[in-house]
This record gives structure tokens, sequence and C-alpha cells, in this order.
């Protein structure tokens, strides 16, 4: 409902390289992708999971900011 605030964790992505995807997948029977986003050497993201967001797949380099800590993607 557009009138009700969702209240849902907030994840924080800051590229470490250019070209970094963010990409949204969806809830549901199927899992799909319903969003992508492109940042670059040190831009930040701020994404929220929703009703429809239930993954957030991240390519590149980049440091993930959660209420857990900070994750680095490898680069292996």
């Amino acid at each position: 409902m557009a009138d009700e605030a969702v209240q849902a964790e907030y994840v924080a992505v800051k590229a470490l390289e250019n070209g970094v995807t963010i990409i949204g997948l969806t809830r549901g029977r199927d899992t799909k992708f319903h969003h992508t986003e492109k940042l670059d050497k040190g831009e930040v993201m701020i994404a929220q999971f929703t009703e429809h967001t239930s993954a957030i797949k991240i390519r590149g380099r980049a440091e993930i900011y959660t209420k857990f800590g900070v994750i680095a993607t490898s680069s292996v």
C-alpha cells in the first residue's frame, strides 16, 4: 500500500571500481531481475529490502554496509 511506510532493512553499497553492477531480485514463486544500477568508483547506493525486493546481487569490487557490519566483495 502506497501510504504505509515500509519497515525493511537498508544496505549501502560503495563502489571500489568503475562499473559495479547492483541487481535487485524479486520475491515470489519465481525469482526474477527487476532493477539494475551501475556505479562508478566512489559512488554509493542505498538499497532497501521491500515487499518486491528479496535479494540484491552485486558484481564488481564494492563494500556493502549492513547492520551486521561491512562486507567486501572478493576479486578471486
